[in-house]
């Protein structure tokens, strides 16, 4: 099939290059000539496990990138619309970059073509794209206009296209949809078919259930260590239970990354919209907040004044697997630290590249050894493989102090204990294990 995929961003450069490795002839399409052009010499801008041999595979044979939306359009049966849609005022969803591809597409059209919407955008969107194309198009050309929103999370991209658990397809008009339908037919997955609002809401309801899983056992987590008891156990008992599961029941530092906090505070604002109360999701939001306060909480009653004292943060991705920085709790967590006066050594595998620009009062360094040098205790702020592995009899005797405060729950609190570090988990029974 002949496919264009307008946005070359997470979505859209995994979707199209996963389309393209499926056999189909993509073209992806930027406005961003730099970023195109490094893409056509295979430099990809993002880190993203399978990614780059994807594209070593397919590019210029199936795969291709370009600044030119009219040859695209005109040579494609099926458009992808896969543009940000950050959030705007009062956590609205801004959907500005979506409305001008509509108008684009549309000045485009030289015969019947189905637009897909790939972003996540306010329910009601297909229409909009719908009325611009009927505005700025020619009139003697048909089309229709499909929502098929993303359930792609960064560092399992890839996989979670090319092995979805579902794929949601709504449209006016069902031949259309089943055209869609088509594309992911190679996957064997079940396909959802309904209507244009009910697939927009699929996506937030989605998003927004999996956000209120994390906040809520955060809260089980804060309460946790009050009473004394410890979270993972808690969460190991009630993961047998079938209706409930152990998904996204991972107390911590809260949920961060482009889709769970722009997505629940969109809901929000479209109930507002729609004079609609959440009562909820408003709390969701909130708890998730809380959650890097309350670390930096332990943070201070461990260590004391941190005026001179030195940090060793390993971890400043939202999350492994990934180089995304948006909404990560390091964004919050160090510069609160810094302004307290403490000397800050950050390590991260693989986002450092892109947190440079974001910390300027902090030490970047080479591994996770080298930031913890001469540290007063040691935050563990993503959940990588690399931490998980580390050589704790090189670590006590680098460190100034045998502090381990962990917002992942990647170590068992005996086990370190043992080590000979004082271990602070999030829920993990005591504030203190010796």
């Amino acid at each position: 099939m002949r496919i264009t995929v307008v946005g070359t961003g997470y979505v859209g450069l995994v979707t199209g290059c996963c389309f393209a490795d499926l056999g189909n002839v993509v073209t992806c399409v930027d406005v961003n000539r730099k970023k195109v052009q490094e893409l056509q010499k295979g430099i990809i801008p993002i880190y993203e496990p399978g990614l780059e041999e994807i594209i070593k595979r397919n590019r210029g044979q199936r795969l291709f990138f370009t600044t030119d939306l009219s040859k695209a359009v005109q040579t494609s049966d099926f458009i992808f619309i896969a543009v940000n849609t950050p959030p705007g005022k009062n956590g609205e969803v801004d959907i500005t970059n979506v409305k001008a591809v509509a108008k684009g597409i549309a000045q485009h059209l030289n015969g019947y073509k189905i637009i897909i919407n790939k972003s996540t955008v306010p329910i009601g969107m297909g229409d909009i794209v719908s009325q611009i194309v009927q505005k700025y198009g020619p009139s003697n050309v048909s089309f229709d206009v499909v929502s098929n929103p993303e359930f792609l999370r960064e560092g399992s991209a890839v996989a979670d296209l090319l092995r979805p658990e579902r794929v949601v397809i709504g449209a006016s008009r069902r031949s259309a949809a089943q055209k869609v339908a088509e594309i992911y037919k190679p996957l064997q997955c079940p396909i959802v078919i309904t209507d244009l609002k009910s697939a927009e809401m699929i996506k937030y309801a989605s998003n927004a259930f999996l956000a209120t899983k994390i906040s809520f056992i955060n809260e089980i987590s804060n309460l946790c260590d009050q009473v004394g008891a410890d979270v993972q156990q808690v969460v190991k008992g009630m993961s047998y239970d079938s209706r409930i599961g152990g998904q996204f029941l991972n107390a911590g530092l809260g949920f961060g990354g482009s889709c769970f906090p722009k997505d629940v505070s969109g809901l929000v604002q479209i109930g507002k919209n729609n004079k609609f109360k959440f009562r909820l999701l408003p709390e969701v939001l909130e708890i998730n907040s809380d959650q890097r306060q309350y670390f930096l909480k332990k943070v201070y009653r461990e260590v004391g004044s941190l005026k001179g004292k030195t940090l060793a943060v390993w971890g400043l991705a939202f999350k492994p697997n990934t180089d995304d920085m948006r909404e990560a709790p390091s964004l919050t967590i160090i510069p609160a630290l810094t302004a307290k006066g403490a000397k800050v050594n950050v390590y991260d595998p693989v986002a450092m590249p892109r947190a440079k620009s974001m910390f300027k009062k902090v030490k970047f360094c080479k591994n996770p050894y080298e930031a913890a040098k001469n540290a007063d205790a040691v935050l563990i702020l993503t959940e990588w493989n690399e931490f998980i592995q580390v050589d704790f009899q090189k670590l006590k005797k680098i460190v100034r102090k045998s502090v381990i405060i962990d917002g992942r729950n990647i170590y068992d609190p005996i086990e370190i204990a043992e080590k000979g570090f004082v271990y602070l988990g999030m829920g993990r029974g005591a504030s203190r294990i010796f």
